[in-house]
């Protein structure tokens, strides 16, 4: 797959208005890239329940005010069990961005040159469904229903809470810019693989993606 490489005058800051336009491809890499650790024997995600297929169970809502900018340090999913470290990700020298490595698949990733959870903005946070040693930190992303909370930790203290609006699976060919689109408000975005997985195909043919705001911090 193709990449944008994104160079420093376009990445999102505090008080910008959008990510940057080659993000959509940048973070669809990302997510392939986690395909790449699959074992053919591994168990398959689950798939999203009916309700969250479609528009937003719950009214978006203004949400909460945005915070300032904050390194986040820790991911925490009550509803799915997770509880997990933040690293932040880069850009390799193709433009794509480079997930965590195989080995913290318990670890979740955001990136870094982009919003930070908690700014008014598009957050994107990614993580593996799976690597060779099995079920990794977003295995089972696809099972969180609107309404859940998602907690970020910050740097220096404080958290982002943020409330699941829906759950969506895409195929990667088709995935919307409403992902990556800028917002008026602190967004998130927990972005996995999921779907079928089919390694003929080059792995898993779909994308998870949550997208949840801000509600208290």
């Amino acid at each position: 797959m193709g990449s944008t490489a994104v160079g420093t005058s376009d990445r999102h800051r505090a008080g910008g208005n959008g990510l940057v336009a080659g993000l959509v491809a940048v973070a669809i890499a990302l997510a392939g890239a986690a395909t790449a650790f699959a074992t053919a024997g591994a168990p398959a995600p689950p798939p999203p329940p009916p309700a969250s297929a479609g528009a937003p169970a719950l009214p978006a809502g203004a949400g909460a005010p945005a915070l300032a900018r904050a390194v986040p340090t820790r991911l925490r999913i009550p509803a799915l069990g997770v509880d997990a470290g933040l690293l932040p990700l880069a850009l390799g020298p193709d433009g794509s961005l480079r997930p965590p490595p195989p080995e913290r698949g318990d670890s979740a990733g955001w990136y870094a040159a982009g919003t930070s959870p908690g700014e008014r903005g598009t957050a994107v946070v990614a993580g593996h469904v799976d690597t060779p040693a099995g079920p990794a930190v977003f295995f089972l992303l696809s099972r969180l229903a609107p309404g859940a909370s998602v907690t970020v930790d910050r740097a220096g203290g404080g958290s982002a809470v943020f409330t699941v609006d829906r759950v969506v699976n895409y195929p990667k060919s088709g995935v919307p810019d409403e992902v990556y689109a800028p917002a008026s408000r602190p967004e998130l975005r927990l972005i996995t693989c999921g779907g079928s997985f089919d390694r003929s195909r080059g792995g898993y043919q779909d994308n998870t993606v949550v997208y949840a705001h801000l509600t208290g911090g």
